[in-house]
């Protein structure tokens, strides 16, 4: 995964690296070509151009989305940016606590073993409270149980091993929740603006464009912000998921190689 995201990385570096330098080419470019012609066009045409210029294009990324959240309509973008904002910070707590409950399973297994062998039952426990994760926590349980026998040992890991799942999963219902409510709020206010441009239908007596455009924008606006945050929290909640079954999986099997090394050791 880790070389995955490397990968990515650069990927996008080189993409937006290339983005520039085209932009940049292409702007130098239209700055001559701009130069050439300037003294074949009016004051006034120059002065008209750049008006329309700063108009269209001039405007900056931030105060254009604040212009669209303001047009949504506050009471009904506001719902979907929170659900967004809450998601997202679920999102993090889960990837930080993923990351850092992943480990390496079988480095870590050389060094139980290790322990077992040198200096017993005790020294491997300690191998175990050292290690953060939940593959040690799961370890730390079957050793403690050693003396009880293989089957208390194999209830006590399997039993941990399920408490520790659950723990891996916490929060995800959230981040479902939200992924569902983000696009149904968005719909609730294309309901309500197609509803206000009835209503001003109905009040003026006729279908001027300007009213139906009013509510349509607003109704389009808000299912868009509706589907993006609901895009955008599927992305990592599909992410996540596919994160917790792998640390999951290798649980289940260090748990698998933990027995297969205590048996050897009792038999000694």
């Amino acid at each position: 995964m880790k070389k995955l995201l490397t990968i990515v990385s650069m990927v996008g570096l080189l993409t937006f690296g290339t983005a520039k330098l085209y932009a940049q080419d292409a702007a130098d470019s239209a700055a001559a070509v701009q130069t050439e012609q300037t003294d074949a066009v009016a004051p006034v045409e120059l002065e008209a151009a750049a008006e329309a210029e700063n108009e269209l294009g001039g405007q900056p990324m931030h105060q254009a989305l604040k212009q669209k959240f303001i047009e949504g309509g506050v009471e009904w973008m506001s719902p979907v940016l929170l659900c967004l904002i809450l998601g997202l910070a679920i999102v993090i707590e889960r990837v930080i606590y993923l990351n850092l409950a992943t480990v390496n399973a079988k480095k870590l297994l050389e060094q139980v073993e290790e322990a077992l062998n040198n200096g017993g039952v005790e020294a491997a426990k300690e191998v175990c409270r050292n290690t953060r994760g939940p593959v040690a926590s799961i370890f730390y349980q079957g050793l403690d149980r050693v003396n009880e026998g293989l089957d208390t040992v194999e209830k006590s890991v399997s039993s941990y091993g399920s408490v520790q799942a659950g723990k891996l999963e916490n929060g995800m219902s959230w981040i479902a929740l939200f992924i569902a409510l983000s696009p149904m709020l968005g719909f609730m206010g294309t309901v309500v603006g197609m509803i206000s441009a009835f209503d001003q239908i109905e009040a003026m007596g006729d279908i001027a464009p300007s009213i139906v455009a009013g509510g349509m924008k607003i109704a389009l606006l808000t299912t868009v912000a509706g589907l993006i945050a609901a895009v955008i929290l599927q992305l990592f909640y599909n992410y996540l998921l596919a994160k917790i079954d792998s640390i999951v999986i290798s649980m289940e099997d260090a748990s698998i190689s933990l027995m297969d090394i205590l048996t050897k050791y009792l038999k000694k």
